[in-house]
């Protein structure tokens, strides 16, 4: 059968921007069959000189300085979404209304109410595919622990502990940019490893209804690139309580000044028959302890178990092998694998929009919590 041919365009060509090309040019190698055919259409940067840069180095066959140009492209199907976050109502909203399909980089938007116009947007938008780039949802480990949590393993829940740590801002010299400023980007750790996080755990653990957070800035200015000082306006640790639906109890922490992490994603959940837990930072491996196990005097068969997740990606994923070291950037391919092949099947994509949204809105309650000092609902 021959393969639907899909064109591409990409809005933003920086750090996010790259994966998701490199993730396009790796499908048909990783994939076989793979799920579409690809053009790279299009690319669209804010300068003239990085957007031909990006043409030749991604393959694009246009680089262009206006997104619209991208969305109004007939020869454009896929529209993707990898801008600062304060831009992304704009373009998902005008694609969708395009009539294209929407990949978007996370968080879904800069505040709530830009989150909800683009998630109406997208239920208006019925033959319009959706997804969030909310790639650890698609690690092999954090598969199985899905498998294990809705099967049933870890039984009644009692509470989880997560976290997504980073150190790359804890020199006072790195000079600000538009993550350090909340008319761009709405939020800081919270936004940019939180947003993350949170969706993982909703993913494994349930919805969230109420939260208790703390929000704190250290480095409160940073050398601008004039000569001058900025002033930072986002957090740089957040820490926050919350509770489920269900009734259990839940921490979770982002952070981008954990000195001596690299990039430590990581949870823990405990429940009356058994537990799960993971760091990115060894990937391969999923760890389980099944409380039904025997015991005895010396423990009997207890302990924590590593599940050798490795690259057990199901076909058609071909390269690399099971056995080999999974890595960061394989799971993006597989997050993006999974919403072209949603596209071309005509199914809704996961996670979507209205997973972005309730992301967001579990953020806006962390945000009203900070200032209000007590719990607020979701």
């Amino acid at each position: 059968m021959a393969l639907r041919e899909l064109g591409v365009g990409m809005i933003g060509y920086g750090f996010m921007g790259r994966m998701h090309t490199y993730a396009y040019h790796s499908l048909p190698f990783l994939y076989d069959p793979p799920p579409a055919r690809f053009r790279l259409e299009a690319v669209c940067t804010a300068h003239e000189e990085t957007a031909r840069k990006a043409a030749g180095q991604g393959g694009y066959e246009r680089a262009t300085t206006d997104f619209r140009q991208v969305i109004d492209d007939p020869r454009v199907d896929i529209v993707h979404v990898c801008t600062p976050n304060a831009a992304h109502r704009e373009a998902c909203v005008a694609a969708l209304e395009a009539g294209k399909h929407v990949y978007c980089d996370k968080p879904l938007a800069a505040s709530l109410a830009d989150a909800e116009a683009i998630a109406a947007a997208a239920e208006k938008a019925p033959d319009s595919r959706h997804q969030m780039t909310f790639q650890y949802r698609f690690l092999p480990a954090t598969l199985r622990a899905k498998e294990l949590m809705d099967d049933g393993f870890v039984g009644r829940l009692f509470s989880y502990r997560a976290a997504y740590l980073h150190a790359g801002y804890v020199e006072a010299d790195r000079p600000i940019s538009w993550r350090l400023d909340a008319a761009a980007s709405g939020g800081g750790a919270l936004f940019d490893l939180g947003s993350h996080i949170i969706d993982l755990m909703r993913h494994l653990a349930g919805e969230i209804t109420r939260v208790s957070a703390t929000l704190k800035t250290f480095i409160t200015e940073r050398p601008d690139g004039k000569g001058g000082r900025g002033v930072v306006d986002v957090d740089d640790l957040a820490l926050m309580r919350v509770e489920l639906a269900g009734g259990a109890l839940g921490t979770i922490e982002s952070s981008r000044l954990a000195t001596g992490t690299n990039d430590e994603l990581r949870f823990e959940l405990h429940g009356d028959k058994g537990a799960l837990r993971f760091n990115l930072m060894d990937p391969n491996w999923l760890w389980a302890y099944d409380h039904r196990e025997a015991t005895g005097p010396h423990g009997g068969n207890r302990g924590f178990k590593a599940i050798e997740t490795v690259q057990r990606y199901p076909r058609p994923a071909v390269l690399p092998g099971p056995k080999n070291a999974v890595g960061w950037m394989r799971a993006h391919i597989a997050c993006l694998h999974s919403f072209v092949t949603c596209v071309v099947e005509g199914r809704p994509a996961r996670p979507g929009f209205s997973d972005g949204l309730a992301a967001q809105r579990i953020m806006s309650a962390a945000q009203r919590s900070a200032k209000s000092g007590g719990w607020e609902s979701v």
